[in-house]
């Protein structure tokens, strides 16, 4: 749209170099090239693209219909071999002066590619003239291509070798599959490139460049009785055959005289796993299987590990629970079980009446049951069947009938004990307990290594010693984790799931936070630095009453009758949580994201992934379904970037410094706009006025500042004390950092522990050499303590001018920074407080309620606190103004965080 007032040559100006488009082809990936080339300001006159399927649009024709964009569903161009005459006729009619193409399946006659102004251009994921033919992304991988790319060539009649206009590269990784190249590079830069390319026609500059016949190759489409292993290659090559054949038609082996289809292929890196040998053909040595999958060997000696497998009947299992899996599914039934399979399949088929016939693959949800159905099938085979005990969720666990049977007979039996989730634990004997911790990615409720094998150390605060080496997440696995939770809420027991039933795991999964609370709160301390007593009260007793709390919340999500206003949950959800408070970020965001519904994609922090990793290991034993958390390590520019990226994550929370949620925030528009909230940086008045209670305001405004040692988000980073009071609140200040006690937060009397990590540290110590260098007077502290580990003296500047970068910088660490302000002078020192571009939190002492709540009133901050500090509760929303971010944690508001309000009008 033109703003008021523009001259018709700059409108003249942005038209020209437009064209008039035709795109031929289909998919999402159609569809964004389509929207992209409109915000380009091409004008699309035709969309062309296949027929619904079941009912369902093409996301090509979704968004093309939606704009009013003139769409046709050809089944096909030509039969045997000849161009349909009203179909060619209705494609000319709309006038297009280029066929843009890109992806297209269909074979599109000759008279139609050169029929327009200038041709037709086609994208081809592969760096032509090398893989021309359908299969182009498998045979890269296959035949271990080191480079992967994509060319836009003008069109020929359908055998990839017309002259090229655009080409783009990149590298292969070793574990790269179909899936990770696509998301990674071809997906998102061929977009870009499709755009590019167009324009550089209208512009006249696009190139016709002849292919070269040298290193030219074509390979056809795989068929499955084609894609068989053959073991008697280099571990390298059979990896590379897996993962070229990994989703269609799926390379296969002989195992165990069964034909079985591999999945998720990676080069075995470290030593060789311990595990149970299984026969191979063609193998010279014997597979394992271990706990982190299939292990096969090549003809070299080399390992390769697969961890998924899929039977003749398609039923996929992990490798690892190959012989769990023939265990089950050989399960031998009595003549009597036998008869309560078919009472219950009675029952199936009394609640199932539009179903013909209940067989074994029969799945109770995909053929129409709801919730209340969920009740009355529990209820019947609880009459019907010998009282066996079931639960709501058994039936969203075991959503086949012969899983189903399966899971009863079992209950029956008294065989029903719970599997034990494999770990391959760190242990330490530590605080008077022996911890076992998981280290590797928790991805679709198994624990296993990230995908490229590497891993980087997470270190103890308190002495500098290695804990332990965690899984280094790649964007592979980050990939993995978005589709294992995408699965999981389109297709999974959660979305089914009854919110009361919800809540009820909820529940208990916070009963097994605080049964495990001790070891929690003392991993927390190893990991994080924060002294024990606060961790076990405040990082874990929080997170337990949090969990609590939101759990509560689950079936009370309003539907409005009135006009039909639902709130749905938003899909897969990301959290990318900070250092400072583990476990208690984690729940603050998680909690209110699964009440809602939704499945997870979690990154705890690069320097403190200890506790994340437990509670996954918890929310197994609390039976949340596989897939709906999932726990990735890494860094943040790898990890979180993705999540960041990731076209299948609807929605981002944040809690973090400014400028990194800046640049998530911008990467979450670009991507897919995707919801962001975001909890940033702060730097919190607290004004202290002369009619304080002095004990309070001395004891509160230290807790304010050293709380967590200062590393706390809400930490009063500036306080305002007046004048007539200031020399007597520093005095006692000092006396009572004095008695404090710094040393090992295991330690039941300590008060202060050591910060997080190394460069946190070093950088709070240039914070107060600075502030020394500005001017301001300090008092008290300012240097690494001297003893072992990452101390930091507790410490405190006077004489902090407004001006100075001690007053304007959040320094996240133990600093009190003071300023005085005149007696009486109230509205003067509420301007110097709301002087900053933060807006976390605030507070203020004073005996007078009136003043109290004048100041209160006109602090901009997200929270005030009065004659107190750090009091948050699990049902008061939580969260800053101006550049500290937006959206809420905690209460009801920050449900809405993690839902979307949809209204349904309807008329009778």
């Amino acid at each position: 749209m033109c703003r008021r007032g523009t001259t018709r040559t700059s409108a003249e100006a942005y038209y020209q170099n437009k064209l008039k488009l035709a795109l031929i082809g289909q998919s999402l990936f159609g569809q964004e090239v389509y929207t992209n080339l409109r915000k380009q300001g091409h004008k699309v006159v035709g969309v062309f693209t296949v027929p619904d399927k079941d009912g369902k649009a093409d996301p090509l024709a979704v968004v093309a219909e939606k704009e009013g964009t003139p769409v046709f569903k050809f089944p096909r161009w030509r039969v045997k071999g000849k161009p349909i005459p009203e179909v060619v006729e209705a494609y000319k009619a709309v006038g297009a002066e280029l066929n843009v193409m890109p992806f297209c399946s269909q074979f599109i006659p000759m008279n139609v590619i050169g029929f327009p102004k200038h041709g037709s251009i086609i994208y081809h994921p592969s760096v032509l003239p090398r893989h021309r033919g359908a299969s182009a992304i498998n045979w890269t991988l296959i035949e271990g291509d080191k480079k992967a790319g994509f060319s836009i060539f003008w069109a020929d009649d359908g055998l990839d070798t017309g002259p090229i206009l655009l080409q783009k590269e990149c590298p292969v990784e070793p574990n790269d599959t179909v899936d990770t190249l696509y998301n990674r590079f071809l997906f998102p830069e061929g977009i870009k490139a499709m755009v590019e390319a167009v324009q550089l026609i209208a512009d006249g500059k696009a190139p016709k460049i002849p292919q070269s016949e040298e290193g030219a190759s074509y390979e056809g489409i795989q068929k499955k009785s084609n894609a068989k292993v053959n073991m008697a290659q280099p571990a390298e090559v059979i990896h590379n055959w897996i993962r070229g054949h990994d989703k269609v038609p799926g390379a296969w082996v002989v195992i165990d005289g069964k034909p079985v289809t591999l999945y998720s292929s990676s080069m075995l890196s470290g030593s060789l796993p311990a595990g149970q040998p299984i026969e191979v053909e063609g193998a010279s040595h014997p597979g394992l299987i271990a706990k982190s999958g299939l292990i096969l060997f090549g003809s070299d000696g080399k390992a390769l590990q697969v961890k998924n497998l899929q039977f003749e009947d398609r039923k996929m299992i992990p490798a690892s629970k190959y012989f769990s899996s023939d265990e089950a599914a050989s399960l031998d039934l009595t003549d009597d079980e036998k008869k309560m399979a078919e009472e219950i399949r009675a029952i199936w088929k009394g609640i199932l009446s539009n179903v013909p016939v209940i067989d074994d693959t029969t799945d109770f949800f995909k053929s129409g049951a709801a919730s209340m159905d969920v009740v009355r099938l529990v209820e019947e085979v609880k009459q019907k069947c010998g009282g066996v005990q079931l639960q709501n969720e058994d039936v969203y666990m075991a959503t086949s009938f012969q899983s189903f049977i399966q899971m009863f007979v079992r209950r029956l039996r008294g065989e029903d004990q719970e599997e034990e989730l494999v770990i391959d634990y760190v242990t330490k004997d530590v605080n008077n307990m022996t911890v076992k911790m998981p280290y590797q990615c928790f991805i679709n409720g198994n624990f296993e290594d990230a995908e490229d094998g590497k891993t980087y150390s997470t270190v103890n605060p308190t002495d500098g010693s290695v804990i332990c080496k965690v899984s280094y997440a790649s964007v592979a696995d980050v990939d993995r984790a978005v589709s294992a939770a995408k699965e999981a809420f389109d297709n999974g027991p959660w979305g089914k799931m009854n919110p009361r039933d919800r809540g009820r795991l909820l529940y208990r999964l916070a009963d097994l936070m605080e049964e495990h609370q001790e070891e929690l709160a003392t991993i927390e301390t190893i990991d994080s630095g924060a002294v024990y007593t606060l961790a076990l009260k405040t990082h874990v007793g929080m997170s337990i009453q949090t969990f609590r709390y939101f759990a509560g919340w689950c079936d009370k999500i309003q539907v409005c009758v009135c006009v039909a206003q639902r709130y749905p949950s938003i899909s897969v959800c990301a959290i990318v949580i900070p250092w400072n408070y583990p476990l208690m970020m984690l729940a603050w965001k998680s909690a209110a994201c699964l009440a809602a519904g939704n499945t997870l994609v979690l990154k705890p922090a690069q320097v403190t992934p200890l506790t994340a990793l437990k509670f996954a290991e918890l929310t197994v034993k609390a039976g949340i379904p596989n897939g709906v958390i999932n726990i990735v390590p890494g860094s943040g520019g790898l990890v979180g970037q993705r999540m960041s990226d990731h076209p299948d994550i609807r929605k981002l929370g944040f809690t973090g410094s400014t400028p990194i949620g800046k640049q998530i925030m911008k990467s979450c528009a670009v991507s897919n706009l995707k919801k962001v909230s975001l909890e940033l940086g702060g730097k919190s008045p607290l004004i202290i006025f002369s009619d304080c209670d002095m004990d309070k305001a001395v004891r509160m405004g230290m807790s304010s500042v050293y709380f967590n040692k200062g590393e706390n988000c809400i930490a009063a980073g500036r306080l305002f004390v007046e004048e007539s009071i200031h020399d007597e609140y520093i005095r006692r200040v000092v006396e009572e950092i004095k008695k404090m006690k710094t040393g090992d937060p295991l330690d039941r009397s300590t008060d202060h522990g050591p910060q997080n990590h190394k460069a946190h540290l070093d950088k709070l110590v240039e914070y107060c050499e600075l502030g020394v260098k500005e001017g301001a007077t300090l008092v008290y502290g300012g240097r690494q303590v001297d003893r072992q580990g990452f101390f930091m003296e507790p410490t405190v500047f006077t004489d902090v001018e407004d001006h100075m970068f001690i007053a304007k910088e959040e320094s996240f660490g133990p600093v009190m920074v003071v300023s005085k302000f005149k007696d009486g002078d109230v509205d003067g020192v509420l301007s110097r407080a709301n002087n900053t571009e933060f807006g976390l939190a605030s507070g203020v002492f004073t005996r007078d309620i009136n003043k109290a709540m004048y100041v209160s009133e006109r602090l901009e901050a997200g929270t005030v606190f009065v004659n107190t500090y750090n009091k948050t509760d699990v049902a008061a929303p939580f969260g800053g103004f101006k550049q500290s971010g937006f959206g809420k944690d905690l209460g009801e508001e920050a449900l809405h965080e993690y839902l979307r309000t949809k209204a349904v009008m309807v008329e009778y």
